[in-house]
């Protein structure tokens, strides 16, 4: 028989509440001179409770509650769960704010959302105001998280009458969007719940210990793999959040010591530059039993597991999707890029430019949903204010990722790259993370991204843009040394015809670069100064 879940995510925040009142909910980690928690921060569920139960009288009191939205300025502060749960109770969704966002991305968000209230950090509340200023439509208070009202302004509208439940939105979140604006994601209490219980129920080597757990995630709380899928876990689970501000590769080690982590999640870029750090006491004295994200390089995955003596279990998921798979059981396929079979309530299909299935080994677009007799049941409710865009999504009744995989004989799933990442020369068909993943296993690389140029004769060409690592030269001499390590090892043709050095890549607050922001709209990243050519050495 199916799980029944709460009714709600402050349902299930006060039910684990009661019930271990002492156990630890937040962590924050030291970070002298940092505007709060300097020395750390540790919370158990029924002091938070305390302090959520205050909010939500201030906001009841103010006639908040079910199609309100507030937006959440709040970084990876403890002060986001006291404000999320709070409106959560009353049936309110938030819309979390990413902080590397500028005026306009954050005008945008809050013309588009429509929020009723901003919840800002201390020092962002300057910037939040002009953004209300500027909206003009409806009046948009900013309250400081740091020194609030006891009685908080009201919303323009009513409340909508009834009580929470598993249709009630929960979470406004935007899309990092490629082309165009970000498109807001829709995401219901029961999505949220859902995507939490999906991760306490993967098992395996991702097997979560009840009350005695504490999840180490870098990403930002604007992003479902924390906000949704870790945080939630550790509510149905009684566990502990460990709220670190963002990925740094010197505090890492430190920071996972000294909280105690036991589990934590990652990013591509993540296991390349901790390889990279020189050995020391905290990386050794770790209690790290798993860690679970996406893009670790196959070529740097075991020696990856070698030196931190624990194993990376890669899985795929995206904000729509509202669960994961996962390569969970051994024997995992680490020299590859597998990441999980298809399971009940999320089945899968590898499919062709017409919409049908491929033959097992081919490539093409991964579609996914829930089961043919309710295929959206646990995903996204939809694109807000645009339809259009979330029925294209929905073609044929299976959610089309946008992502290109082959599956095996046996189900399992590989990743090859993003559609919009495919460089199509001389009619081959080439994976930029293939390319990515070749360089970024040599010593001298930092990071990397790698892109379609225009070309007159082959349509398009293979460009790297790399970020060498720190202390090396960006010389002609390790431009042929990268591109020969490319031609060594990979097919002719997909060694770069272009290699460019950068001081910097664009990235998302995920850590995601943002290859359309590496070159100026219209610009031809061919004639940068100082790019080296190597189309004339792409010989067989």
């Amino acid at each position: 028989m199916p799980e029944v879940l709460p009714p709600s995510v402050f349902e299930a925040f006060a039910a684990t509440a009661r019930q271990y009142p002492e156990k630890t909910f937040l962590c924050v980690p030291s970070r002298p001179g940092r505007d709060y928690a300097p020395k750390g921060l540790e919370l158990n569920y029924g002091a938070v409770a305390q302090i959520v139960g205050d909010l939500r009288g201030r906001y009841a009191a103010a006639g908040y509650g079910i199609g309100h939205r507030v937006g959440l300025l709040l970084e990876m502060r403890p002060d986001f769960f006291f404000h999320y749960l709070a409106l959560n109770a009353l049936g309110c969704g938030i819309v979390p704010v990413n902080p590397d966002y500028r005026h306009d991305e954050m005008l945008y968000q809050m013309q588009h959302s429509e929020a009723d209230l901003v919840i800002c950090a201390p020092h962002r509340v300057a910037d939040m105001g002009k953004v209300a200023a500027d909206r003009g439509e409806k009046p948009l208070p900013v309250l400081d998280a740091g020194n609030l009202p006891a009685a908080f302004p009201s919303p323009v509208t009513k409340a909508r009458a009834g009580v929470p439940g598993h249709d009630t939105e929960c979470n406004l979140l935007y899309t990092s969007g490629t082309t165009g604006r970000p498109k807001g994601c829709v995401l219901t209490n029961f999505y949220t719940l859902n995507a939490g219980a999906w991760y306490r129920d993967l098992g395996g080597l991702l097997a979560v210990k009840y009350g005695e757990d504490r999840f180490y995630n870098p990403l930002p709380l604007f992003h479902m793999n924390h906000g949704a899928v870790t945080a939630t876990c550790a509510m149905l689970t009684a566990n502990c959040l460990i709220l670190t501000e963002r990925f740094s590769p010197n505090r890492w080690w430190q920071e996972v010591a000294e909280t105690r982590a036991t589990i934590i999640h990652y990013l591509g870029v993540v296991s390349p530059l901790l390889l990279n750090q020189p050995v020391t006491e905290d990386e050794k004295r770790h209690r790290v039993r798993f860690g679970l994200g996406a893009g670790v390089e196959p070529q740097l995955h075991k020696p990856f597991e070698d030196r931190f003596g624990f194993p990376l279990v890669e899985v795929w998921g995206m904000t729509e999707t509202g669960r994961i798979f996962s390569d969970c059981h051994e024997p995992r396929q680490i020299d590859t890029r597998a990441f999980g079979r298809p399971l009940q309530g999320f089945e899968a299909m590898v499919a062709g430019d017409d919409g049908r299935e491929v033959p097992r080994g081919q490539e093409g677009e991964l579609l996914v949903r829930h089961s043919a007799a309710d295929p959206r049941r646990g995903f996204f409710s939809g694109y807000l204010k645009n339809e259009k865009a979330t029925e294209e999504s929905w073609a044929g009744g299976w959610f089309h990722t946008g992502d290109v995989v082959r599956q095996a004989e046996d189900g399992m799933i590989y990743f090859v790259d993003r559609k919009k990442n495919i460089i199509r020369r001389s009619g081959e068909n080439i994976a930029a993370a293939e390319i990515e993943a070749c360089l970024q296993a040599h010593d001298a690389v930092a990071q990397v991204a790698v892109l379609a140029a225009p070309d007159e004769i082959r349509e398009e060409e293979v460009m790297a843009c790399i970020l060498p690592m720190p202390g090396q030269a960006a010389t002609p001499a390790l431009a042929e040394a990268l591109f020969s390590w490319c031609f060594d090892r990979l097919a002719y043709f997909k060694a770069p015809g272009w290699i460019l050095f950068v001081d910097s890549l664009p990235t998302t607050g995920t850590q995601k670069v943002q290859k359309t922001q590496i070159f100026r709209p219209g610009e031809d990243p061919r004639q940068r100064p100082g790019i080296y050519d190597f189309r004339a050495r792409k010989k067989r």
